[in-house]
């Protein structure tokens, strides 16, 4: 926006303030230091530097003031991004700008003191003063934003590298894992597991604000997103321990959760992820499930080899599949029943809201096109198999 040219007595004494810059900069970054008790007591900004700055934005002010605007707003998009980079509050900065401006008036007024004809045109200075210490104030946060915006990005990219060594294994002397887990907050020796969270879709948090949820309940860890999971380190203690930690996850999560064996050393982590994503891949699919790498060995062992697992189940089972998807799915249901009752014909039927007669004849019916007996221990051993293969792959209604 064109500004109109400022009045000869002000233009006069924005000059003659000018002159003696270096006076108000040194007045001027006290006056702060006492008014701002973050500048006051700070080890961050050093007085030198506080002052650099008060008097880069001191000439770039007046000479706007007196009809000798620098080009752009440089001084002040400085200093929003410096303070940024130093962590001083995004408040404190504004408060010193108006700080400032309220200086700058009295030195005006006191320059002008005796003039009538300065002191009457000093009306319409009062108003454009302000409206340049907004303007520096909206750089300076514009600024400031960015330059957090940017190193949230970069900080973001470097946590991701520093997870990246701990979840891939560091190939060299190990230094690199030390720095990484440094980076990251987390302990060089410690009880560890690794957390595999099946998302709701690619990309995605499955466990959302993991690091912050789980710091409210004690828990350190350290986790980010990748396309088919959401992966976490995390550091069990003894008030959080592995039972504790699982019913925080299965809480919080919005999907299947799979969890590694607990591990001693950073330098295991790699394979506990593969614990992690195996015993994810084992969840039922369709709602929250924790699955414990060590408690299914089984499914475990099925998902490990995927290939391998279709084979069984289409060995076995595969008449059963083969079926309208309707009875397909009572059977097997019926028999992933009878197995969760531990064989108790009475129990699955009452599970099922069914009579007992009719679960022993869906029985047989399996029996009969398996050619299986779930009264031998090879068929019923391969039954199971072939049923949790068929869950893990998402075949029939298994």
């Amino acid at each position: 926006m064109q500004r109109e040219a400022p009045a000869p007595a002000v233009a006069a004494i924005g000059l003659r303030l000018l002159d003696r810059v270096d006076d108000l900069a040194a007045e001027l970054t006290e006056v702060i230091r006492r008014a701002e008790p973050f500048y006051a007591g700070s080890i961050v900004v050093a007085v030198d530097d506080l002052r650099a700055s008060v008097r880069d934005n001191l000439i770039h002010i007046l000479g706007q003031l007196c009809g000798q605007p620098r080009s752009g707003l440089e001084p002040p998009r400085v200093t929003g991004r410096r303070r940024a980079e130093q962590g001083v509050p995004l408040p404190v900065i504004l408060h010193a700008y108006r700080v400032a401006g309220k200086f700058i008036w009295a030195a005006i007024l006191a320059e002008a003191a005796g003039s009538e004809v300065a002191t009457t045109a000093l009306l319409n200075a009062g108003s454009e003063l302000w409206f340049i210490i907004d303007d520096h104030s909206g750089t300076v946060t514009d600024s400031y934003r960015d330059a957090v915006a940017e190193r949230a990005h970069v900080d973001s990219q470097t946590r991701n590298a520093m997870l990246d060594v701990l979840l891939r294994g560091d190939a060299g002397d190990g230094s690199r894992l030390w720095d990484s887990a440094t980076t990251l907050r987390l302990p060089h020796h410690g009880t560890f597991v690794v957390v595999a969270a099946r998302p709701p879709r690619p990309g995605v948090e499955s466990v959302a604000h993991a690091e912050d949820a789980l710091r409210t309940r004690g828990v350190r860890s350290a986790w980010r997103v990748e396309v088919d999971a959401h992966v976490g380190v995390v550091v069990l203690t003894p008030r959080v321990n592995l039972d504790k930690l699982c019913a925080h996850l299965a809480e919080l999560a919005a999907g299947p959760v799979g969890v590694s064996a607990a591990y001693a050393s950073l330098d295991q982590t790699p394979a506990a992820l593969r614990q992690a994503r195996l015993a994810c891949a084992t969840a039922t699919p369709g709602g929250p499930h924790l699955v414990r790498y060590e408690q299914v060995p089984i499914a475990v062992l099925l998902a490990s080899a995927p290939d391998a697992a279709g084979v069984v189940a289409q060995a076995v089972l595969g008449p059963v599949l083969a079926l309208p998807a309707i009875e397909a799915d009572v059977l097997l249901g019926t028999l992933r029943t009878w197995f969760a009752e531990q064989g108790a014909t009475s129990v699955a039927a009452e599970k099922l809201h069914v009579h007992r007669n009719t679960v022993r004849y869906r029985l047989r019916r399996v029996e009969e096109l398996t050619s299986r007996s779930l009264t031998q221990p090879t068929g019923i051993g391969e039954l199971y198999l072939a049923l949790e293969a068929a869950r893990i792959l998402h075949l029939g209604g298994a």
